[in-house]
């Protein structure tokens, strides 16, 4: 899949349908306008393009997504480890950690997702 880069404003306005979706466009008019105080037209041309990069679909005035947010973030989060870290988690790990402490749950976490992973 490609890369999907987002803007600020777009961001906020893929994770506001992600928080309400199934949403219909007329219901996204209502919300920008409240939330980013815009008309009409810029939501409609915002939402394009969010759909042109592949993240949503509107079906008849019904707007849902096409790559979950959980999706959208997990790709994000995988291309910044291979463009800032070569690929290696163990170095983006190390840096995310330093000068770091993490509590006992976290830990269990992280090692259930490993015994996952590697199964």
């Amino acid at each position: 899949m490609a890369e999907i880069q987002l803007g600020v404003i777009e961001a906020r306005y893929a994770n506001m349908i992600w928080e309400h979706e199934p949403v219909t466009s007329s219901e996204l008019v209502k919300m920008t306008a409240v939330e980013f105080n815009w008309k009409r037209t810029t939501a409609h041309n915002v939402l394009r393009r969010l759909i042109d990069k592949g993240l949503f679909q509107n079906k008849h005035g019904l707007v849902t997504s096409v790559i979950s947010r959980d999706e959208f973030y997990a790709m994000q989060s995988k291309k910044y480890v291979e463009d800032t870290f070569a690929g290696s988690l163990p170095a983006f790990i190390a840096a995310f950690m330093q000068d770091s402490k993490i509590t006992a749950d976290e830990a269990e976490a992280i090692r259930r997702m490993i015994n996952k992973a590697e199964e």
